[in-house]
């Protein structure tokens, strides 16, 4: 029941038309007695399972959900909105050589936008795939956009892998778009037409499509600000708290407690925090209840709560969002928003253990986006000066006139680094001061 990659509707050198015709009888299979049948992959089964048990029809039709006069002021005030130039400048010459449409639906599942060629369109306007029109899985059965926002993974969805039998003539590929300040989920983008877009390269492009939204996003301006309380620690020894208007600097120890809790908003038990907080493991239980004590004379109102402890409301984390970011593949907009490690000069377990997953995550991606000018930003900042691997990148993704002066700089680290106990270790690509 799979594919060599299983995202794929149909892979290279495979017969569109005799998939087709496999395909249509697996269809009439599950249809008929709930058998799945090859070549059906496992994310089309688990939704056609899905339809099943919402008892969906196979005739199922789409219905309006949104009529013009709610549509217009809904859509304009949608966060999509904001990167719909995005969407026509990526998608637009793709669709319209291929007559194919650009989607975009809402997180339910709604259709808020769809453009392209006007014979494409006529085709989709007797299909019901018109903006207004609910084409939830929920409501549709499985196709891109619709089974995107329901798993929230990108999806190619193939002729009759659909569900509905009025759309069997369709291929289209989708892709979630998240807010990367929040990893909330906004809605999809889509791809819809004829089988050339059965094509593996369709389903790259159009999560390709979605990352560039989200980074589009994340350097637009956020609105006014919200009542939620916010937390920065990257690139600074003291973290500056911001918590019922009120802004304030915390002490070491006390950017640390918030940062850990930050980290955990299920709660920590006092053991837990401990164990996280202090190096040395006999420290006593009272020393945590003084700490506490103390911040809750700080923050008052805004102090984390106990029994476990917890920070006293939602906290946006600017570690958090990073990482948010770097999840979804929005890798420029992320280390645009990275000022340095966190909390460089904590020694505390915890605290340590995260900033060297945060920056192994923020690396990982910056090598593999092999993009030359973030790179240059990276080996050129505190953290990076001495990380031999991204020079390594940078080297080669420099033209071959730029690539001596990197070389040399591997070489240099590589002997430097060699030499050093540690040697090549993540946390000796920058200085870990003592805790004063």
């Amino acid at each position: 029941m799979g594919d060599r990659d299983p995202s794929v509707a149909l892979p290279d050198g495979a017969d569109p038309a005799a998939r087709s015709r496999e395909l249509r009888r697996a269809h009439a299979a599950f249809t008929r007695d709930g058998r799945v049948e090859t070549p059906v992959r496992a994310v089309i089964a688990r939704s056609w399972r899905r339809c099943a048990r919402a008892r969906l029809s196979p005739e199922c039709a789409p219905r309006v959900e949104l009529a013009e006069a709610d549509l217009r002021p809904y859509r304009e005030e949608h966060p999509l909105a904001r990167v719909m130039p995005l969407f026509r400048d990526l998608v637009g010459a793709f669709a319209a050589h291929g007559a194919h449409l650009l989607a975009v639906c809402d997180a339910r599942g709604s259709l808020l936008w769809v453009e392209g060629a006007p014979a494409t369109l006529r085709r989709a306007e007797g299909l019901g795939f018109v903006p207004g029109t609910r084409w939830a899985e929920s409501a549709m059965g499985t196709n891109a956009p619709g089974t995107a926002v329901a798993v929230g993974e990108a999806v190619h969805v193939f002729g009759a892998e659909h569900f509905s039998r009025r759309v069997h003539p369709w291929t289209c590929a989708a892709a979630p778009v998240r807010d990367p300040r929040t990893g909330g989920l906004l809605g999809a983008v889509d791809i819809t037409g004829g089988d050339g877009l059965a094509h593996p390269h369709s389903l790259a492009f159009v999560r390709a499509v979605a990352r560039a939204a989200e980074a589009q996003l994340a350097l637009v301006d956020e609105g006014p600000p919200t009542a939620r309380d916010t937390l920065t620690a990257l690139g600074r020894d003291e973290a500056l708290l911001v918590a019922g208007g009120r802004r304030v600097r915390l002490g070491r120890r006390h950017s640390e407690i918030m940062v850990l809790l930050a980290q955990h908003p299920e709660g920590l038990s006092g053991e837990e925090l401990a164990i996280a907080l202090y190096e040395d493991e006999s420290v006593s239980p009272v020393t945590l209840r003084a700490e506490m004590s103390r911040l809750r004379a700080l923050l008052g109102r805004a102090a984390p709560l106990s029994r476990p402890y917890r920070t006293a409301g939602p906290l946006d984390a600017d570690f958090t969002a990073l990482t948010r970011r770097l999840a979804t593949g929005a890798v420029s907009a992320a280390l645009h928003h990275y000022p340095g490690p966190l909390l460089p000069a904590s020694t505390a377990p915890g605290v340590v253990r995260l900033r060297r997953r945060i920056e192994e995550q923020a690396r990982a991606a910056l090598i593999a986006r092999a993009d030359a000018g973030l790179l240059a930003d990276w080996v050129c900042s505190a953290w990076g000066a001495e990380d031999p691997e991204a020079w390594r990148a940078l080297a080669a993704a420099l033209p071959p006139e730029g690539r001596p002066a990197a070389l040399a700089r591997v070489r240099a680290l590589d002997r430097e680094l060699g030499a050093r106990p540690g040697g090549h270790g993540l946390c000796a690509t920058y200085p870990q001061p003592a805790r004063s």
